[in-house]
């Protein structure tokens, strides 16, 4: 598996820069090379080959709607592989110390993803975060939920160290008070963009039916997933017009 991670990351280095970006509009999705079984999964060479082709792909797309509709923001996008033993299927969105904005799968996600369209959607989805300024709100209402939950600590007689106990419950509820709006924000525009790049993003929700339910589970950061699909379907229809 090293040696995949290592072709995936010299096929990533440099690729937005030698692939065009899309037109304008919501093409037919990418052929793929060859007919699979949609629900089995693939061969590590064709995990690889798929992450890279779709990287090719979403990326530019992401990086061109980032400038068409923000401002002031670093829209220079690094796609990263955590291989890190042990990890399990994930995606995250992040900045580094310079403010660039770093995408990072997992290899088990890479493993794990049954099609391109999956992770074209994923690709989309941890973009969006970015482009809608998700990270700066969450830092701001988590340092608003320690405040206030500090304040009332203090009000009641609460020693530093309950106090500071306050706080960080405070700031975890002020963080996820909006979780499940960003996480459904950001599927909203991830579908856009792979829908975009030529995938088709409610075929890309398959990652859905293979990963936990949240449910409603208190405080819990992420919507159900039949939600989340739903969402998608709902604004693929919109953007075909039907």
């Amino acid at each position: 598996m090293r040696a995949i991670v290592t072709a995936i990351a010299l096929a990533v280095t440099g690729v937005s820069a030698c692939v065009p970006t899309q037109q304008a509009g919501y093409p037919a999705p990418v052929p793929v090379a060859a007919p699979v079984d949609p629900g089995a999964p693939l061969t590590p060479r064709q995990a690889a080959d798929n992450f890279i082709r779709v990287v090719g792909r979403v990326e530019p797309m992401t990086e061109e709607i980032c400038r068409a509709r923000t401002r002031g923001v670093n829209c220079d996008f690094r796609i990263v592989i955590d291989d890190r033993p042990g990890q399990g299927p994930n995606a995250f969105q992040t900045l580094d110390e310079s403010g660039r904005p770093v995408l990072g799968f997992t290899l088990a996600l890479v493993a794990d993803a049954r099609n391109e369209d999956e992770i074209a959607f994923v690709l989309g989805h941890e973009a969006s975060h970015h482009i809608l300024g998700h990270i700066p709100q969450s830092q701001q209402t988590a340092m608003a939920g320690a405040m206030v939950a500090g304040i009332l600590a203090q009000a009641t007689g609460a020693d530093a160290a309950a106090v500071q106990s306050a706080q960080r419950l405070g700031a975890t509820v002020g963080a996820r008070r909006y979780s499940r709006g960003f996480e459904l924000e950001a599927d909203a525009l991830g579908a856009e963009i792979a829908l975009m790049a030529g995938y088709d993003p409610v075929l890309g929700t398959g990652f859905f039916d293979r990963l936990p339910d949240p449910g409603d589970q208190f405080l819990g950061s992420h919507p159900p997933n039949a939600q989340r699909k739903a969402q998608v379907q709902a604004v693929v229809a919109r953007l075909r017009g039907y």
